[in-house]
């Protein structure tokens, strides 16, 4: 059975149900159901291993012993399956009780039900998509890691974010950056903005070809670690690391903005970071007391950064997309947070990416800046890539793929200033030249924006991300003109 077979046909299940609205419910309503599923395989393996594993659901309320149907007349169904999942099952894996002593890979099963929620109000379909799943073979290894193409599936459809500036990052790019940086084995990877875990998985499947040992496996096991906020993407990247043979996924369901980044210690630096942060949002004033005074910013993009910068570990490296309002803005926090970085960090790459690789979510030009923490930075070369040949922009049917990178890595091994028609493709800038510009370090830009063919939704959203993009553009002058008035 395909990814795209099981999710069409557990959509139409539950499109019959009239407690499910909408696709964010059913993927909400999908995700938990998994999960149990996963989780259930993987204690099977526990069990096998370990002679005294126990574990911290419920003997009566595991999978194997409500869910799976025996095909004898006596699974539970319709009424009855119902009143067992909303009266005995939610209720007591939201209670489970756990401290500092739990294992992770037991506390994951509270923090996964914590805000989840059964929608379906129809036992017999709930019944029927309980089946659908449980066909899935789990604890085949092929089998498993081929099925977490449905988490891309889910982000895909999943179009409620769009407002948020949270979107789905193309595992092309997730794929390409990991390749950049390089892990190793034994050095920690972070994602403080995690989502459904696309950057913690890339770095996995990196890492994967390292381990040959026991002791390697167990290096592999503690290599990432991830905070998301939401409650759905949460759940989605804890089982997608349980797929990935991660026991005991170190993600953190909670807000990173939080936390006063001057409260950070050494051992909540990390060796790489990789994020693609929430961009186009705005925090509370309480959260942005977190922060050094002249970093306070409203733009959440702008706020990761600072928490980037503050968690990255002596000679640790970094690659973060951000979005072109980064690279141009000159109001104060984002030149403070601009001269932070080139002071104490080497910036030594921004890979100006096409238009549309984030399509159909948003059409807002983004950026790839590599940095590390290993001297203050010198020069930065940029280097813009182009919309490969035979393509006018990308979108869900033609999505950027990993070869389109291929160009970009070919320079990379051999950096050279490239010229085209008159305007710089790629080109290398001295740290002075980044400080007369005021730290705006748009450039190498795109000298000619092609016109985009787009679906009504699609072209919707592009509209309002473009006029987000020129409102920030507008501030930026309005805060210029008040600061040169002396207006505050």
């Amino acid at each position: 059975m395909t990814i795209n077979t099981l999710v069409k046909r557990l959509q139409d299940i539950m499109r019959n149900d009239a407690g499910v609205n909408g696709d964010a419910q059913r993927i909400e309503q999908m995700v938990w159901i998994l999960f149990l599923k996963v989780y259930d395989a993987k204690e099977e393996l526990w069990e096998f291993h370990e002679d005294n594993y126990t574990s911290i659901i419920p003997e009566e309320l595991r999978w194997r012993n409500w869910a799976v149907d025996q095909k004898d007349g006596n699974a539970l169904t319709g009424d009855s399956l119902l009143n067992f999942v909303n009266g005995e099952l939610f209720p007591k894996l939201k209670e489970i009780e756990i401290d500092e002593t739990t294992p992770q890979r037991k506390a994951i099963v509270k923090y996964a039900f914590e805000d989840a929620y059964n929608y379906m109000k129809d036992g017999i379909l709930l019944r029927q998509v309980i089946n659908v799943i449980d066909e899935i073979e789990f604890s085949d290894y092929q089998e498993r890691h081929s099925f977490n193409e449905i988490y891309e599936t889910i982000l895909k459809d999943l179009q409620s974010q769009r407002s948020s500036g949270e979107f789905y990052t193309p595992r092309a790019v997730t794929d390409f950056m990991v390749e950049m940086i390089q892990p190793k084995l034994g050095e920690r990877i972070g994602d403080f903005a995690c989502g459904t875990g696309g950057f913690l998985t890339s770095s996995l499947k990196y890492l994967e070809k390292q381990v040959n040992t026991v002791e390697d496996k167990e290096q592999y096991n503690k290599s990432v670690f991830g905070i998301e906020k939401k409650a759905l993407p949460h759940l989605l990247c804890v089982t997608n690391l349980l797929l990935h043979d991660i026991d005991e996924p170190q993600i953190i369901h909670g807000n990173t903005l939080e936390k006063n980044v001057r409260e950070y210690k050494e051992e909540d630096r990390f060796d790489f970071v990789l994020m693609n942060p929430p961009y186009g949002g705005n925090e509370k004033d309480i959260v942005k007391m977190n922060f050094p005074v002249e970093l306070r910013s409203s733009e959440t993009a702008d706020l990761f950064m600072s928490v980037i910068m503050y968690r990255l570990k002596r000679k640790g490296r970094a690659a973060i997309i951000l979005p072109d309002g980064f690279l141009f803005g000159t109001d104060n926090a984002k030149t403070a947070i601009k001269k932070k970085l080139l002071e104490e960090f080497n910036l030594h790459t921004v890979i100006r990416m096409p238009h549309s690789v984030f399509a159909p979510y948003t059409s807002i030009t983004t950026n790839i800046l590599f940095f590390d923490k290993t001297q203050p930075t010198t020069e930065t070369w940029f280097y813009r890539m182009d919309m490969p040949e035979g393509y006018k922009n990308f979108s869900k049917t033609k999505p950027i793929k990993f070869e389109h990178f291929a160009p970009v890595v070919e320079w990379w091994n051999n950096r050279q200033e490239i010229n085209t028609d008159g305007f710089d493709k790629a080109k290398k800038f001295s740290v002075t030249e980044l400080a007369e510009k005021n730290y705006n370090i748009d450039l190498c830009g795109f000298p000619h924006e092609e016109e985009e063919i787009l679906e009504p939704d699609e072209l919707i959203a592009s509209y309002r991300m473009k006029k987000e993009s020129l409102n920030n553009k507008i501030e930026d002058i309005l805060t210029q003109i008040q600061r040169l008035l002396g207006v505050e």
